[in-house]
């Protein structure tokens, strides 16, 4: 499935791994060799996903709830780590981009609908973006005319290079910008007893409300995002990423994962330093609010603050849009690598340019509904999540797709912990969004008790039909030696068999089909509503 851009030598960042080193064998300083030149991937998709969205959600937290909050953010690493170690095998395994697996294997309608629901989100989440952007040189009184173009430039230009490696370099960089948080939020005056007793306890400040349900809601759904899905599984397998490296890209998705909630956390602790003891603690604006708010400790931390929210809005830029251009790419058939020149993928890197380019004109439209299109990003990622990581366990599940890398059993047990907690929390943050006056928490806890069960009686009709059926074929993992799952690559698409689901399967993903169609149709309602006023 892999035409000549994604055959070759791996380039990293930090270094190459030829194609006849692949087997050869080291010492640890080999391995850390091996480890650096994979590091990427996992480690970019991660800090991208702290942005400009993710900046202003963590903020609001620590203005609102001081630390009492942190504990979600622990709670994340798990999850995070699960949900992209399934896309790392995809990528390294099959060759195939993630839209075009689903729409290979589950027909157009799936294919289309995710694609179609990725394109929206992550087109509302790049004006996001360029909001943060807006916002953080505003700090600085340069106005959105001047630095919002600006950004749109650079953003094109360190990924229309033709060259991976340069990207991942550039990425690199402002990843490296980003390490400001490290002496902002030590020099915030942390208070430790209370940072490590509020990581460990759950609890909510002032007591658990229907906004605060809210606001945890929107920490997950700004951490666990549907785009990184996609980008993950494209970018290992255009940095040539193969099974016999499989283990350190999951080194460096863990990687990613701390350093994620770490940033998370100094940016929620910093926004506490900032509002404690005055007015404005409970009372969060934006994250300018927070910026100005830092001035009265002194000039520095309010620059800092604004450069790490611009920092984080154009990482989050660069890999929501390229994420955007990979599906395009996918389902549309055309060349989509970065290790293309712009003139041998121009459909590729034009997609890219088109979406900067719009993002940034409707952030410069004067009367634009910004508050309205974060909210809108908020909850179209709601819709979007349960279908993205049901179909995500459902392809680590298909022995056509993944052979010897399929999940092993306790993986899938816990993968569905983590997706009917999200479906939960999905359904929470659609429901009150679309009908404003609803309790959160009578919703949470409905809901929960509703997929309980359903969860029950879908294994009790499992266990009694697997009962009476034949004895399930042995995991083929089971069947091969380590070298021979080590060169295992998924046959062409054209030649899998298609997939088979059982009832159970039919009737969720059906279930799931229908949940989707309305809260879409709901959420446009709403949004014609709030247009309106």
């Amino acid at each position: 499935m892999l035409d000549d851009a994604h055959l070759g030598d791996i380039e990293g960042a930090f270094g190459r791994i030829r194609l006849g080193e692949e087997e050869v064998a080291g010492g640890l300083r080999r391995k850390l060799i091996t480890f650096l030149a994979i590091m990427g991937p996992g480690l970019i998709v991660m800090v991208g996903d702290n942005d400009a969205g993710g900046v202003s959600t963590y903020a609001q937290a620590g203005q609102n709830y001081g630390y009492s909050l942190l504990w979600t953010l622990l709670l994340l690493i798990p999850v995070l780590i699960v949900n992209q170690e399934m896309v790392v095998r995809l990528g390294a395994v099959t060759g195939v981009g993630h839209a075009r697996l689903i729409n290979e294997r589950f027909g157009r309608f799936w294919g289309w609908f995710s694609v179609g629901d990725l394109f929206i989100l992550n087109f509302l989440t790049i004006v996001t973006e360029f909001i943060g952007v807006s916002l953080a040189l505003q700090y600085f009184h340069v106005t959105p005319y001047i630095s919002v173009p600006i950004t749109g430039l650079i953003l094109v230009a360190i990924t229309a290079s033709g060259s991976f490696r340069r990207w991942e370099q550039a990425l690199f960089g402002f990843i490296a910008v980003s390490l400001i948080l490290i002496p902002l939020g030590f020099s915030a005056d942390p208070h430790w007893g209370q940072i490590g007793y509020h990581f460990v306890v759950p609890g909510v400040q002032g007591g658990v409300s229907s906004t605060a349900v809210l606001l945890i809601i929107a920490i997950v759904g700004t951490t666990v995002a549907p785009w990184q899905l996609f980008f993950q599984q494209s970018n290992v397998i255009d940095k040539r990423i193969t099974p016999r490296f499989i283990p350190y890209e999951r080194a460096d998705t863990t990687v990613g994962a701390f350093v994620v909630v770490i940033g998370a956390s100094l940016v929620l602790i910093t926004a506490v330093f900032a509002v404690r003891g005055t007015h404005l603690a409970g009372n969060f604006t934006d994250a300018l609010g927070v910026a100005h708010a830092l001035e009265a400790h002194g000039g520095w931390y309010g620059a800092a603050f604004s450069v790490v929210l611009l920092d984080a809005s154009i990482i989050g830029a660069a890999s929501v849009t390229l994420s955007t251009s990979y599906a395009f790419g996918d389902v549309f058939g055309i060349r989509h690598s970065l290790h293309r020149s712009f003139k041998d993928a121009k459909p590729f890197y034009a997609s890219y340019t088109g979406m900067i380019a719009l993002a940034a004109t409707i952030v410069l439209i004067p009367g634009t509904p910004l508050g309205l299109l974060t909210t809108a990003v908020q909850a179209l990622a709601g819709i979007l999540l349960p279908s993205a990581s049901v179909f995500l366990l459902l392809l680590c599940n298909d022995r056509e797709v993944l052979g010897p890398w399929m999940n092993p059993r306790w993986l899938n047990i816990v993968a569905v912990f983590i997706i009917g907690v999200l479906l939960v929390l999905s359904g929470t943050l659609v429901i009150t969004t679309l009908f404003s006056r609803i309790n959160a928490i009578k919703v949470a806890i409905w809901l929960a008790i509703a997929l309980a069960a359903f969860a029950a009686a879908a294994g009790v009709w499992v266990w009694l039909t697997g009962r009476r059926g034949p004895a399930r074929p042995p995991h083929p993992r089971d069947t091969m030696t380590a070298a021979e799952r080590m060169s295992w690559r998924m046959p062409p698409l054209a030649l899998l068999k298609p997939v088979q689901w059982s009832p159970i399967t039919k009737m969720g993903v059906l279930t799931l089909r229908g949940y989707l169609v309305i809260s879409v149709l709901l959420l446009i309602v709403k949004a014609v509503q709030l247009g309106h006023g």
